[in-house]
């Protein structure tokens, strides 16, 4: 997600190397077992499958070198940082903010985004251009643009 942190429960793990071949072994495929966590002092904790999924994951990414940050859905960021979470300038988002096209927290001076609203957004915007794609490639067809363009290109000259 982003490199800063979002709020006092929020930590950035930032990889200092592979990740250790038991953790590996911990999250390894072709267990029948039920996922657990094992603690270095040998201590074990069941875990459920979606926990099993989040860590994988989180091993994985810092077994290649990337850094990782684990946030409460409902945490609170800065324009900044949900400007970097969603990819784009801080003013285009501080606009989106303004047209309310994403829910925001203005408690005094400074705005804050909350990261379950930027999900949301984010999911809203796949949709629109899932849609606008899939009308684009029916009226294509209806037009017969996909025969016209079919073999090589005519000649101009």
């Amino acid at each position: 997600m982003t490199k800063t942190a979002a709020g006092p429960d929020v930590r950035t793990y930032v990889p200092e190397g592979a990740v250790d071949p038991a953790l590996k072994a911990i999250l390894g495929e072709g267990s029948t077992q039920r996922p657990e966590l094992v603690g270095a002092n040998g201590e074990r904790l069941l875990l459920p499958e979606a926990m099993y999924d989040v860590l994988r994951q989180v091993a994985e990414a810092l077994d290649k070198g990337m850094g990782v940050t684990v946030a409460p859905k409902n945490a609170r960021l800065t324009t900044q940082e949900a400007a970097d979470f969603l990819g784009i300038s801080r003013p285009t988002l501080v606009r989106m903010l303004e047209r309310g096209e994403i829910p925001m927290e203005k408690p005094g001076r400074h705005r804050f985004v909350r990261l379950a609203d930027l999900v949301d957004y984010q999911q809203h915007q796949r949709n629109q251009r899932r849609e606008a794609l899939e009308r684009m490639a029916l009226e294509s067809e209806r037009d017969g643009l996909y025969e016209a363009t079919d073999g090589p290109p005519r000649r101009t000259r």
